[in-house]
């Protein structure tokens, strides 16, 4: 039986990594093992991004949605826990849309986010 050699595989592992690794300075663009060392941070980083990116934004639209609620005599909390009572069914992407875009309808969930928890 004839002997495999790994060349072929060696050669598109590496041309997989070094492309990956385009655009980066110096030998870490050109080097395959600094490369792959460097493509391997950044994958890393990236996951860790991801994950970043969904918290900031849930922190942003918490920001806003209580922002909007105290103009309209009611705190973030106590907005929250009334439309839950209530039954309104809004989560808090649409919740900051609306708070920024349509103030008469926002004013008009606090009302009833008031009415939920006075009765």
């Amino acid at each position: 039986m004839a002997r495999i050699k790994g060349a072929l595989n060696a050669r598109k592992k590496h041309k997989k990594v070094l492309k990956l690794a385009k655009g980066y300075v110096g030998a870490r663009s050109k080097q395959y093992r600094t490369a792959k060392q460097s493509v391997m941070r950044a994958m890393a980083a990236s996951f860790v991004g991801r994950k970043q990116t969904k918290r900031e934004y849930r922190r942003l639209w918490i920001a806003r949605i209580n922002a909007a609620a105290r103009s309209n005599g009611i705190s973030y909390s106590r907005m929250m826990n009334g439309l839950k009572t209530a039954g309104v069914v809004v989560n808090r992407k649409m919740l900051a849309e609306i708070a920024i875009n349509d103030s008469s309808a926002f004013t008009v969930l606090a009302q009833k986010a008031k009415q939920s928890l006075e009765a």
